[in-house]
């Protein structure tokens, strides 16, 4: 008998997984569902190439449309579903159509944080759908100012892209530095001396109360009184799971959903992948929920080839990029606000990384424009080889060498 898979998410993953499937020699029916009016894209280009105008929209397709008729996929865009039925395997589309399932990958993504009560203010954005990207590109003037609230990856890249093409550029972070979330106040704190240094002006420590249209202008109200005012705002202060189908259908849900190391689901036949996942990483013995373009292609993928009948644990160290200004800033690993950091290169000449540790133990790798450093240390992580800090934060260690040497040691060549 024919199976049906069924794949929920436009993004990256759910375009991974739909091709995953058939490479792993699966021939049953497969059905891609996106609750965006397009096939799958790519979302990295939306917060720099389209909004600096470098990159059309049509470029961030996963594939050509022609490829899910070539590969026997049906496709179904712009609807959404509404209801998962996880026992009687069956799911209901906006548009009442039912469609029962043998398995299904959850690849729901996030929706962008927003700030409460300022949906229906002009002239305030967020940035997680081609939509969003092209109505914030439209702003983006010469001259035109423009207040984004969150300095975090989304909020440096919009900054970034908006000062390229001229725009007058405040960014308000509420913490003490930018991308203090995710990273030591050290590093966040020159790369926030990088956006000054390219006309941005970056304050620290704001806490945005309310946004409100004055005229032709968005003024945003900081708790400490402060207004500042722009012809357009954008909000980046993270996203939230799109967890709420698996919690309708009763799925154990904590901060995204749960899943093991095969992406499976506390659901029989039902398995999750990408932002919307909380999975045991085997590598870190821990749970995590990451939100990479890298890591939700891969962990689709694996998720694809547990439901063809592959098992095949996801135990990929993650890894993110972020290009802004002539600057490539690439994190691997798993970093914390309060790690060491140990650096080596040249921060004057922007070619630098860092070596992260926690308690002697490396966690992480940071790099602006010195990507094979990253590269070095993510093998390592991924190996779970163990080199001395003092030979790792040594400036003047090939890290690559180094790495290569000790990996092939361990392996006995």
């Amino acid at each position: 008998m024919s199976r049906t898979f069924v794949v929920v998410g436009g993004g990256v993953g759910g375009g991974t997984a739909a091709f995953a499937l058939r490479a792993a020699g699966f021939e049953g029916r497969i059905v891609l569902i996106c609750d965006e009016p397009r096939p799958p894209y790519s979302k990295p280009p939306l917060s720099k190439g389209v909004l600096q105008g470098t990159e059309p929209v049509q470029r961030t397709a996963f594939r050509p449309d022609k490829w899910y008729v070539d590969k026997g996929i049906d496709l179904v865009t712009g609807v959404a579903v509404t209801e998962l039925d996880a026992d009687g395997h069956k799911l209901t589309l906006a548009d009442g159509q039912l469609l029962g399932f043998d398995k299904l990958l959850l690849a729901t993504g996030g929706t962008a944080r927003s700030l409460p009560g300022v949906d229906a203010v002009d002239g305030v954005f967020t940035l997680r759908t081609v939509d969003d990207a092209l109505a914030i590109k439209a702003r983006l003037q010469a001259g035109a100012r423009l207040v984004v609230v969150g300095a975090g990856f989304i909020g440096a890249e919009v900054a970034a892209s908006a000062r390229t093409v001229g725009c007058e550029v405040t960014v308000l972070e509420g913490m003490d530095s930018p991308l203090q979330r995710v990273l030591p106040k050290v590093l966040g704190e020159l790369y926030g001396q990088f956006h000054r240094e390219h006309g941005v002006e970056v304050r620290t420590g704001i806490a945005i109360s309310d946004l409100e249209r004055q005229g032709e202008q968005v003024v945003a109200h900081a708790a400490s009184g402060e207004r500042f005012v722009a012809d357009a705002v954008v909000v980046g202060i993270g996203m939230v799971p799109n967890d709420s189908l698996a919690v309708k259908a009763g799925l154990a849900v904590d901060n995204g959903i749960l899943v093991d190391e095969t992406c499976a689901t506390s659901a029989p036949d039902i398995f999750a992948a990408g932002d919307v996942a909380n999975a045991y990483h085997p590598l870190f013995g821990e749970r995590m929920r990451v939100e990479h373009w890298q890591h939700a292609q891969h962990q689709a993928k694996a998720a694809a080839l547990n439901m063809a009948g592959t098992p095949t644990p996801y135990e990929e160290v993650p890894w993110v990029w972020s290009d802004q200004y002539d600057l490539n800033l690439q994190v691997a690993g798993l970093p914390q606000p309060d790690d060491d950091v140990h650096l080596r290169g040249d921060v004057d000449g922007r070619c630098f990384s860092a070596i992260l540790t926690r308690n002697g133990a490396v966690t992480a790798a940071v790099a602006v424009n010195r990507a094979d450093d990253v590269r070095a240390v993510r093998r390592m992580l991924q190996a779970r080889a163990t080199i001395p800090l003092e030979v790792l934060a040594d400036p003047g260690t090939d890290l690559t060498g180094l790495v290569e040497e000790t990996l092939n040691r361990k392996d006995g060549r």
